[in-house]
């Protein structure tokens, strides 16, 4: 068994503030017993004016959020998937990207969000993604606590051939943290989570933004933890600024794939 904290905030635009509750998140997710701490997509800010986020996204060597969270992992021996920052990629476009630091506070994965969310909601909402991210190009698995844990970040969600390729490699579980719109949130958040999960039989982990942020957006919540069955063992609602806690169990992975062999029976199917 390996016990993980999940860490759902309502990241704003100040990113001094935004490093402070996540070393307050790693430290608390130490106390409660956890191995590993997973947390949001954009932990260090949440900024949809991209000219005042500018002066906040540099690249990772200098980012300040990154490192408060590596040192405070390195001082509390823990594993920490910081679902994701906004740093800077070359030739005028920013990466939306995550990082798995291990328990001496070294970056042991580093994976580029690679399917950009553009699109315009009945809503009213509209979001171009990629007039200031650059996607990235591959595949990334890292083995940590969990065992061999496979990344993605919130849009990627939607494009199965990602999680096709993630189970092809036996991941024992998925990371997806995320920022969803309430709309798509309340549409499609579970369905997908579940969907993921059953097709890789995998654990999918997804550490998620909630509430009203300070840039105006909501977010949908529901941080959540999905056994391999597609059970859902972790929903932590639309609360903020909150940890829960959840249990790893990785012979439920062995058990699940015996029953429904359904990544050994796999084809190859010509278009």
């Amino acid at each position: 068994m390996t016990r993980i904290a999940l860490f759902q905030s309502t990241t704003g635009i100040d990113p001094s503030r935004n490093a402070a509750a996540l070393v307050e998140a790693v430290g608390s997710a130490a106390g409660g017993g956890a191995q590993m701490l997973f947390t949001p997509e954009m932990s260090g800010l949440l900024d949809r004016d991209r000219k005042r986020a500018a002066g906040n996204i540099v690249h990772e060597s200098s980012d300040p959020v990154l490192a408060a969270v590596r040192n405070e992992a390195a001082k509390r021996g823990l594993w920490v998937h910081l679902g994701s920052l906004a740093v800077e990629a070359g030739e005028g476009k920013w990466a939306n990207r995550a990082f798995v630091i291990n328990e001496t506070g070294e970056i042991a994965a580093r994976y580029d969000k690679m399917h950009m969310f553009d699109v315009d909601l009945d809503s009213g909402e509209s979001w171009r993604e990629s007039n200031a991210y650059q996607p990235g190009d591959r595949v990334v698995t890292v083995d940590c606590p969990v065992g061999k844990l496979g990344l993605t970040i919130c849009y990627d969600l939607r494009f199965p051939a990602l999680y096709e390729a993630l189970g092809r490699l036996q991941c024992d579980a998925i990371a997806t943290p995320a920022a969803f719109t309430v709309p798509t949130g309340k549409a499609h958040w579970h369905v997908m989570q579940r969907a993921r999960a059953i097709e890789a039989s995998a654990f999918v982990i997804a550490a998620a933004q909630s509430g009203k942020h300070e840039d105006g957006r909501e977010t949908y919540g529901h941080s959540l933890v999905v056994d391999p069955w597609g059970e859902v063992i972790l929903d932590m609602g639309e609360g903020a600024g909150e940890l829960g806690f959840a249990q790893i169990d990785r012979s439920r992975i062995e058990t699940v794939r015996a029953q429904v062999p359904s990544l050994a029976n796999r084809r190859e199917i010509a278009i």
